[in-house]
């Protein structure tokens, strides 16, 4: 259960920072910071529906167009960016065609980054408790 509450968390933080790189790189990408909520309501719904279209335009794409499979990623980045513009709660805008091509590619690569680099950095402080755990319980042996 916590292994799945630290993914969940490293697939939102990383479709943040995805998103917000795409918002500093690009004008025609917009994040309507005025209205904070729905960003992180598009976050939300961004990171589920990475999760589901993935696999599913995988499986696709396996089927009628197997020349697309390596860009499953950027697809699934395109596909839920289309959607999540599309709502009605506002937080992000796509205004032009730069920001349509570049920013489900900027959005992709960032939060593939981010989901190999996030763990390896929780694992590390992870790592540096546990043997700062296993330092202090030796010297508490070598205390009595």
């Amino acid at each position: 259960m916590i292994l799945f509450l630290i993914r969940t968390l490293i697939f939102l933080a990383s479709s943040a920072v995805g998103l917000i790189v795409a918002d500093l790189l690009l004008t025609g990408f917009t994040i309507e910071w005025s209205q904070w909520w729905g960003f992180l309501i598009c976050i939300v719904i961004f990171t589920v529906l990475q999760s589901v279209l993935s696999p599913w335009i995988a499986k696709m794409a396996n089927r009628y167009a197997p020349a697309l499979l390596g860009g499953i990623g950027i697809i699934s980045t395109l596909v839920a960016l289309l959607i999540v513009v599309l709502l009605p709660i506002g937080g992000i805008r796509i205004t032009d065609v730069v920001g349509w091509i570049l920013g489900p590619v900027i959005v992709w690569m960032v939060t593939a980054i981010c989901t190999v680099v996030l763990p390896l950095l929780l694992i590390k402080r992870e790592v540096r408790e546990a043997d700062a755990v296993a330092k202090a319980a030796r010297a508490a042996r070598r205390a009595r």
